[in-house]
């Protein structure tokens, strides 16, 4: 919890130095060229390092968001955002059958509750009224 908090804090600081930046007229690739040479060091330090930054960037980030956009064009946003909760199962799976990571009986079963949630939300009837509450008019009632 406390390096998310860390983690957003420095996203944070990032952001909040490129627009500082771009505020006092610096052009924006160069404003954001400058926040990754103070921060991002240690990817240009090696070419091991540059080359996991590169694929970081190409293809979760930049290609995930392509394909994903793809997708909106295809089913609803709610669907959509539904279907990103696989995202976290699918991950644990490949690092047990890529990486060889070991998954505790607590993982292996929060795995299956996203599943099976994602099995009857796929199930459900859709397109579906739902009938707003009735709320008793207060003039009528008194």
């Amino acid at each position: 919890m406390g390096l998310s908090m860390v983690a957003g804090a420095t996203c944070a600081l990032c952001s909040w130095s490129a627009q500082r930046l771009m505020g006092r007229g610096i052009g924006r690739a160069a404003a954001m060229g400058s926040v990754l040479v103070l921060t991002g060091a240690p990817l240009l330090a090696t070419p091991q390092a540059f080359a996991v930054g590169a694929y970081m960037a190409l293809v979760p980030m930049f290609l995930g968001y392509v394909l994903f956009g793809l997708g909106l064009t295809r089913i609803s946003a709610s669907t959509a955002t539904t279907l990103t909760l696989a995202e976290p199962a699918v991950a644990a799976v490949l690092a047990v059958l890529v990486v060889g990571e070991r998954l505790p009986l607590l993982g292996w079963l929060g795995i299956a509750v996203i599943g099976l949630s994602l099995l009857i939300l796929a199930l459900a009837p859709s397109g579906r009224e739902v009938e707003p509450l009735a709320v008793p008019d207060v003039a009528t009632t008194t």
